[in-house]
């Protein structure tokens, strides 16, 4: 792989470590700030309300699948890369300066929703926008290698995020992180923002895109995605069981391990921070055997693990009791669900040509991420709060089964030549050979 590659990647990779710092640190620091919006009462219940808002930003994440995957498309990746992080940067400084519900009532979690909202649309465009370009600027050979960056990116992200929560939480008493603490990895992720933002005005167009000889006025138009269709439903289909078990083993994680197995939030952040390590360090060798022995192996793998062993492993989290135990099974957890996320970005991007790529990779996965990933926190604490919390571990199985039926049948993408404008709605749902 070039240097040139390597820029690119290294340019789409940093600004999508910090559009994910964004996003999920509000996943990590609800336990701290779920007091501030909603009046005091029932923790779980203010879990639940904060959980919402996390959920709501998924909805509109659509909303910026279409948006900015049609810029993506139209106008380029470096166009809808730049768009996405400046929107994050916005959305990043209206939690900062958010009032409580004791400064302006419900004002507060008003504001808290409009942030949101805004990194909800910005998200919807970044994924793809980067599956993309990531893909599109990687050597044909390499392409599972490469794209598997954009997860080490989502994760290095969080592992940032939860970086700061640990550190915060060992300089500042539990006061001050519940009082104003909580505002500061706001902030850095503002900053952080400004700075990638400068990066991604001066990266690289994807040559792919540059030499894309489509017809201008069909480019990311709804109207070419729906000539894509099939591909479109196979995204949403194969998304299902990975983002629902993504969500539940990283940004539930911590919660889950101090609401319901007892343990203290420094211990259940530091069990996810090692976990997250590592399974940011996996990413890229999986991502390279994909690249021998092909996709699908690797997500039939991963399907078959998460609909075996969710059950027993959730089950055996809530009584973990310690650090090493919490962190034996969050390993086990996060390993099975590399075989998704290592490779689920150039799988999607593979699928679709170079025209209609990003509006193809984002419309479809941000649906489906509106339906299963961003409401899997809120399903796990209503199953809890309904007294039933193991039926979540059931439900987690029961969307990676699902999405095991669609490995199974859908057509290895590997050898697909990216540079093709061939028709390819016949092949996406043919059974493998």
């Amino acid at each position: 792989m070039g240097r040139q590659h390597w820029k690119k990647i290294w340019v789409g990779s940093a600004g999508n470590m910090v559009e994910w710092f964004d996003w999920f640190v509000y996943a990590s620091f609800a336990t701290y700030f779920a007091g501030a919006f909603f009046p005091s009462g029932n923790p779980t219940a203010q879990l639940m309300n904060t959980a919402g808002i996390f959920a709501v930003g998924f909805f509109m994440r659509p909303v910026g699948g279409w948006l900015l995957g049609r810029v993506g498309d139209r106008k380029g990746r470096k166009a809808a890369l730049t768009l996405t992080v400046t929107l994050m940067s916005a959305s990043a400084i209206l939690i900062a300066i958010a009032p409580t519900y004791a400064v302006a009532g419900y004002g507060g979690a008003l504001v808290l929703l409009v942030a949101r909202l805004l990194q909800g649309l910005s998200v919807g465009g970044e994924y793809a926008a980067s599956a993309t370009y990531l893909t599109e600027a990687s050597d044909p050979g390499r392409r599972g290698f490469a794209s598997s960056f954009q997860y080490v990116s989502m994760t290095a992200g969080q592992i940032v995020g939860l970086g700061l929560q640990i550190i915060l939480q060992r300089t500042m008493s539990d006061s001050a992180l519940h009082g104003y603490g909580w505002r500061i990895p706001f902030v850095v992720g503002a900053l952080g923002a400004a700075v990638v933002f400068y990066l991604r005005r001066s990266m690289l167009e994807t040559e792919l895109y540059e030499e894309d000889a489509s017809h201008a006025e069909e480019r990311g138009t709804l109207r070419a995605l729906w000539r894509h269709r099939r591909e479109a439903f196979l995204v949403i289909a194969l998304t299902m069981g990975g983002t629902v078990a993504y969500y539940t083993y990283t940004t539930y994680l911590t919660k889950y391990l101090s609401n319901s197995a007892g343990l203290s939030k420094q211990t259940a952040t530091l069990v996810s921070f090692t976990a997250l390590i590592v399974f940011a360090a996996l990413q890229p060798f999986a991502g390279a055997l994909s690249d021998r022995i092909g996709r699908r192996p690797l997500l039939i793998t991963f399907a078959v693990g998460s609909t075996v062993l969710t059950v027993p492993v959730m089950t055996l989290l809530r009584h973990a009791g310690s650090f090493w135990p919490a962190l034996g099974l969050a390993l086990l957890a996060l390993v099975v669900v590399t075989g998704y996320t290592s490779i689920n970005a150039c799988v999607k991007a593979e699928l679709f040509p170079t025209g209609v790529r990003a509006l193809g990779v984002a419309l479809p996965y941000a649906l489906a991420n509106a339906l299963f990933g961003g409401t899997a926190e809120y399903v796990a604490l209503w199953f809890k709060k309904a007294g039933i919390e193991s039926g979540f571990f059931w439900y987690v199985a029961g969307c990676a089964a699902v999405s095991l039926v669609v490995y199974v049948t859908m057509r290895e993408t590997k050898d697909l030549d990216l540079a093709r404008g061939r028709d390819r709605t016949d092949s996406s749902l043919t059974t493998a050979s």
